[in-house]
């Protein structure tokens, strides 16, 4: 991050890369969960009431027409244009969700006033940079529940999801220096960590005790 770059051009931080010959962090290259039969039809009829329940929405109304043709939309969209199975292999935790919960709404509220007062302060030219945040657990249903908690919270947005690698690219807003780069990213990786403690499988809490690892191949 430079300060001669204009107000108004984002700063890129990729954050730090593995040094080439440096031992894979535990939970690094693990595969993501297989998919039963019986689990992927459960997956797919889940992903069809959905999509119908969208498409009556999308109408307003609910008839014999519009739950047919939900149906039929909804299996068309199944058939041509599969998606990757998202599977849960956790479990609920109650005292988790519930710290998940209030601590998003205090962090929605105070992110709401923070951007408030960046946008109403006089000649404040805000800075933003993209940065990098290699998640600790890759599974496809941490990558999307976490992106989307931190979308919803104003400030930061979620601009790319590296899949294979399970690193996100967050745009912040408001960013005056080193230490803020580095107090997002503590953020959005505690962000993981709600998540995972409040769903997640005690593997993927074990990994939480591992330091978040870059696994991009260097440039």
């Amino acid at each position: 991050m430079t300060d001669d770059l204009p107000a108004d051009r984002p700063v890129r931080d990729d954050g730090p890369r593995v040094p080439a010959g440096r031992p894979a962090a535990a939970g690094d290259g693990l595969p993501q969960p297989a998919v039963g039969r019986g689990g992927r039809r459960r997956d797919q009829a889940v992903a069809l009431g959905w999509l119908v329940a969208v498409w009556i929405l999308l109408w307003g109304g609910l008839s014999w027409a519009n739950l047919l043709g939900g149906l039929v939309v909804g299996t068309a969209v199944l058939l041509f244009f599969p998606l990757p199975p998202v599977t849960f292999g956790g479990r609920l935790r109650p005292g988790a969700l519930l710290t998940l919960a209030v601590t998003f709404v205090g962090e929605l509220v105070s992110a709401s006033v923070h951007v408030a007062a960046v946008a109403v302060r006089p000649g404040c030219r805000p800075r933003g940079a993209i940065i990098a945040v290699p998640l600790r657990v890759r599974t496809d249903l941490n990558l999307a529940l976490t992106a989307e908690v931190i979308s919803l919270v104003p400030g930061t947005l979620i601009v790319e999801v590296d899949r294979d690698q399970g690193v996100l690219y967050v745009h912040v807003l408001d960013v005056r220096g080193p230490e803020d780069l580095t107090s997002s990213r503590k953020r959005i990786l505690a962000v993981e960590r709600r998540i995972v403690r409040a769903v997640g499988s005690p593997d993927e809490i074990r990994r939480l005790r591992t330091e978040p690892v870059d696994r991009r191949s260097p440039s």
